[in-house]
């Protein structure tokens, strides 16, 4: 049995702010099972971060060390709650910049983008540096690199019943497993992966 498509936009007609979720036969394995928080969308495309997958090559410690925030001999002294801070694959495209999703605590004037009342994002190095420093917003993601698309890609591709959205909360966004992130996200929607059909059909 298909399932009806789960379109739900803004006032705006867009998806920002919303979560994106893949269907389960998503054919770019970059983003199978994939949970993204779509920061942009307007008629010239759309930029979210993938956040359920960590990069597993570089710590936040190593990170700080190498854009030259802490040296090595300050490294002891950051507390265990920043030390661990995990660092997110947001998505193929720019993998060397650093993006963080973050609550509504913390703003910079000149850099941070508000995304609704509840979430922002901030992608300059000061952010970083507040965080090393447990000045940073209260709940965030660090992530490098985001999710792209070009004018008009993603509605083709949610046409194509490629990705599924909902509305975004802070628990599930910063506060949930990544291994369990998925199966929530669908939950929420209201289907689980082995109701879904991934080709376009009608209940």
């Amino acid at each position: 049995m298909a399932t009806p498509r789960k379109t739900r936009k803004t006032e705006s007609g867009y998806l920002d702010g919303q979560l994106l979720v893949a269907m389960p036969a998503m054919t770019d394995r970059r983003f199978a099972r994939a949970v993204i928080y779509l920061c942009a969308h307007s008629a010239e495309g759309a930029m979210g971060l993938i956040l359920n997958q960590e990069a597993p090559h570089i710590s936040f410690v190593e990170l700080l060390e190498q854009l030259s925030i802490v040296d090595e001999d300050q490294t002891a002294m950051l507390a265990p709650a920043v030390a661990e801070t995990p660092v997110h694959v947001g998505g193929p495209v720019e993998t060397g910049r650093g993006f963080v999703l973050h609550s509504s605590d913390y703003v910079a004037a000149d850099s941070t983008m508000r995304i609704g009342d509840t979430f922002c994002l901030t992608a300059t190095i000061d952010i970083l540096k507040a965080m090393a420093h447990r000045r940073g917003p209260k709940r965030s993601i660090l992530a490098l690199g985001y999710a792209g698309w070009s004018a008009g890609q993603l509605e083709r591709e949610i046409q194509a019943n490629g990705w599924l959205n909902c509305p975004a909360d802070v628990d599930l966004v910063f506060d949930t497993e990544l291994d369990d992130m998925y199966e929530i996200a669908l939950a929420r929607i209201g289907v689980t992966p082995a109701h879904l059909v991934n080709d376009a059909g009608h209940a």
